[in-house]
């Protein structure tokens, strides 16, 4: 998993600031992290984060590789409100063993365990992938990239995103999406034999129906066409099923 970066968000606008733009409700954060996204008007994935309330200040913590091009869209959002983002001091360490005093549980699923924001930054050695891979949990930059649609990457299980709190950037689009019947295209898990690269193309008797993602073991996180993938599919030379 990457670095993470984090940036404190302060002034007296600031979670109304950021309710009309993410995914998520702002009021949970009472309740502890809140995981949500940015998204782009036509409701596709720009950027994926978790949020802390710290004393007067709402901390955002993101993916190295995302980092400066979500503060620059925030800033550009930001207007004359009374907000002003700048880099935090916290760091981020997390883990699944015993949770530390102060730790807080990922919201996304019970076996990401904690995260401890202060000091210290790193992990306990975990086996991330695998823990991801097992629950088709998407990553940034792997699964999450900018083609996707985030209902299509699991954020209603994920809690990653709210269909009550009202307008954000993106909502239309990921409510019009919630009520369609059921959606065509998303994650899954799927099983695999034989070597195949992340990234490789799934394919139904040579006809495309996905693409493979993050692999751990047998199993693997795969993007997939619902009405075109099952029996044998085929990625490089590896066999895959679905689960």
């Amino acid at each position: 998993m990457g670095e993470r970066i984090l940036y404190e968000i302060t002034g007296s606008e600031r979670e109304h600031f950021l309710q009309g733009l993410v995914t998520n409700d702002l009021r949970k954060l009472s309740q502890g992290l809140v995981y949500a996204a940015l998204l782009t008007p036509q409701g596709k994935y720009l950027a994926d984060f978790f949020l802390l309330q710290q004393g007067e200040a709402i901390v955002i913590d993101l993916d190295e590789s995302i980092a400066e091009p979500t503060i620059k869209r925030l800033s550009m959002y930001k207007l004359r409100a009374d907000v002003a983002i700048a880099p935090s001091d916290l760091k981020v360490y997390r883990g699944t063993g015993p949770a530390p005093e102060g730790a807080l549980p990922d919201p996304r699923h019970p076996d990401l365990g904690w995260r401890l924001y202060g000091e210290g930054s790193g992990e306990d050695g975990t086996d991330w992938d695998a823990i991801r891979v097992a629950h088709c949990i998407p990553q940034t930059g792997i699964e999450l990239t900018p083609d996707t649609f985030i209902l299509e990457a699991g954020f209603e299980r994920l809690d990653g995103v709210d269909f009550r709190k009202g307008c954000y950037v993106g909502q239309e689009v990921t409510a019009r999406m919630k009520h369609k019947t059921e959606l065509r295209k998303g994650l899954a898990t799927v099983r695999i034999e034989g070597p195949a690269e992340c990234g490789a193309e799934i394919t139904v008797d040579e006809r495309r129906v996905g693409q493979l993602f993050t692999r751990a073991g047998d199993r693997a996180i795969a993007y997939l066409r619902f009405d075109r993938a099952g029996g044998e599919m085929r990625a490089g030379e590896a066999r895959l099923t679905m689960l």
